[in-house]
């Protein structure tokens, strides 16, 4: 992991030299919702926090947040570190699209989740250029990403310096992330980075009560409507 000689230049480079785009700018609705999970599966999800395994934490918190995600909002889930390889380059590729985008797929998703182990590295910038590359192809309107991982990038890339360049490019891809018991604060940096200049909200989180909360608002967005009942 690279270090940063000075981490308040880093975290104010988005803000001096690119234009970063508010939460406010993005219309949902306007072309239908897309949200894509993007999950840490790699070999510290088995650590131990709070009384359970990491993964256990997130799937528990991913079953409560999935029926709360609209009929009308494509959903889809990509993973990565959930395969063990020996080859660090395979290793650094360890990433897939579990569950592409669609409707009324949180059963789907809950499954797939259950039946994955963590095993493997922690492929970040790769899963996020796979998923704008290839899970929103040919996919227009807003498309928001949730990345949830407990550690940072150790492939040899920057999640930060990927997401400058995407805004160049691209206004249509938002990145929320939470760092779940992140403990480095180099990697906390990159990943605030990666969430702030795409317009993002960024979560750090220790506890499970935090994760579902965090998780909970950044679904915001895409939460079924609540029709309200007049009892007469």
């Amino acid at each position: 992991m690279k270090k940063f000689i000075v981490l308040l230049l880093i975290a104010a480079i988005p803000v001096l030299a690119f234009e970063v785009y508010s939460p406010e700018e993005y219309e949902y609705k306007s072309a239908g919702d897309k949200l894509l999970f993007v999950v840490d599966y790699s070999n510290s999800m088995t650590e131990y926090t709070n009384n359970s395994t990491k993964v256990n934490q997130v799937k528990e918190m991913m079953s409560y947040i999935l029926p709360k995600i609209s009929d009308n909002t494509k959903v889809g889930l990509r993973v990565y570190g959930h395969t063990c390889n020996i080859v660090a380059f395979n290793a650094c590729r360890s990433s897939e699209l579990i569950v592409p985008l669609g409707f009324n797929n949180a059963g789907i998703i809950s499954s797939e989740l259950n039946r994955l182990r963590p095993r493997g590295m922690t492929p970040i910038t790769y899963s996020l250029k796979q998923a704008v590359k290839k899970d929103f192809n040919g996919l227009d309107g807003i498309k928001h990403i949730i990345l949830l991982t407990d550690g940072g990038e150790n492939c040899d890339e920057s999640p930060c310096d990927y997401a400058i360049e995407l805004i160049k490019k691209r206004r249509d891809i938002k990145i929320d992330v939470i760092a779940f018991d992140v403990p480095d604060s180099d990697d906390l940096a990159q990943l605030q980075c990666t969430a702030d200049v795409t317009g993002g909200n960024f979560s750090e989180v220790k506890t499970k009560a935090d994760l579902f909360h965090s998780m909970e608002n950044m679904i915001m967005p895409h939460k079924k409507e609540v029709e309200a009942v007049i009892v007469e």
